[in-house]
């Protein structure tokens, strides 16, 4: 897992498409607009792209994808994205939990990354 504070690189699609290769990546931008931003991808290839800023529209190689998880949440293209329904679509679509710190001192907020499957 990695924390950015106060960037975006990790909206960079060349960044972002490195960083998948091999393997999958998820990313979950957020700023005071108030917006979230969601990217998935896999193998050096943005599958699905959207944020939330105005009605969503999905973009990417497969921007349907995650359909069947976006739709009970309220996240259908065209619509307006309800509050905190990225958040759910990223606990429920890859079991990724936001937690409060552990450490009194540790003001950041941290995700927990299962393993891969085969």
């Amino acid at each position: 897992m990695a924390w950015e504070q106060g960037g975006v690189h990790g909206l960079d699609e060349r960044i972002l498409s490195h960083v998948s290769v091999g393997t999958e990546a998820v990313v979950l931008h957020y700023n005071e607009k108030p917006m979230h931003w969601f990217k998935y991808a896999v193998g050096g290839e943005i599958i699905v792209d959207f944020h939330t800023l105005q009605a969503i529209e999905p973009a990417g190689q497969d921007p349907a994808k995650f359909d069947d998880a976006m739709r009970p949440l309220g996240l259908i293209p065209g619509q307006v994205a309800p509050p905190h329904s990225v958040l759910a679509l990223v606990e429920n679509a890859f079991d990724i939990r936001l937690r409060q710190p552990d450490d009194v001192d540790d003001e950041r907020w941290s995700g927990r990354l299962l393993p891969l499957p085969h």
